[in-house]
């Protein structure tokens, strides 16, 4: 931990305590000015002064690095169930957009409306998807990291295909359609055996949406049923928001 945050933190340990600064002083032994330097940022000090204080505060650095880290994984967690929703609810509208475009040849939107629709796709599943990247780190679950990173990456090249096929003569939807139905199923059969394995520290959700992501993926891979595995993956995001939002909780309780 860096300056201010550092200071920031050693305050506001030292007001939980209830101690003044001259009273820290007398229990660790430091001069007052450089306590009142070192809580507003002025200085920068050794390891052995920051240890000094921190015992004195009945701490230590690395619980502190802790705290603030869990304090980081949950506001993302936060984030991420939030722009769950909000990816669940412009999906609704990207799905209208895509199939009006593709199969029946029709423009829902106009092109400014349609690239924004898809950027907010983009966005939200970006910052959804990361939360999966923290639960992972959370409860060592490798196969969740690599599979929410590869998703997320796919989503990349799968709404710059969308977009700038607007504009230029790309390769026909005919063929690239079909490559991401088995792309994405793919790697999200494996991705909801990745959910299933949270069972024990997420609870049944994630038994449910591991199962319901995985059907989505077999149905996505035959292409035929990728329709029909689009609308499983509806109630696969609200059992993954749900997972996001209790993985949130469980760090608001460890902090």
């Amino acid at each position: 931990m860096k300056q201010p945050e550092l200071g920031k933190k050693i305050s506001e340990l030292r007001k939980s305590k209830g101690l003044t600064q001259e009273e820290l002083v007398d229990k660790c032994n430091i001069n007052v000015r450089t306590i009142q330097r070192i809580e507003a940022g002025d200085v920068t000090p050794r390891r052995y002064t920051i240890n000094a204080i921190l015992e004195a505060l009945d701490y230590n650095f690395e619980s502190i690095e802790l705290i603030e880290s869990t304090k980081h994984r949950q506001l993302f967690l936060k984030l991420a169930w939030i722009f769950g929703i909000v990816f669940f609810i412009i999906g609704f509208f990207e799905f209208a957009a895509d199939y009006n475009r593709f199969y029946t040849n029709e423009i829902l939107f106009s092109k400014p409306v349609y690239i924004v629709i898809k950027l907010t796709v983009l966005i939200s599943y970006l910052i959804f998807i990361y939360g999966f990247v923290i639960i992972s780190d959370l409860f060592k679950n490798s196969i969740l990291k690599i599979t929410s990173y590869i998703l997320g990456f796919m989503l990349i090249l799968a709404i710059g295909y969308d977009i700038s096929s607007l504009f230029y003569k790309l390769i026909s939807p005919e063929i690239i359609l079909p490559l991401e139905a088995i792309s994405f199923g793919f790697i999200q059969i494996i991705f909801g055996i990745s959910l299933i394995k949270l069972q024990k520290s997420i609870g049944n959700i994630s038994l449910v949406a591991g199962i319901t992501e995985i059907i989505t993926g077999i149905l996505l891979v035959t292409v035929i049923f990728a329709i029909a595995g689009l609308i499983v993956y509806i109630p696969a995001i609200i059992f993954e928001v749900i997972i996001l939002y209790k993985a949130f909780e469980l760090t608001k309780k460890s902090i």
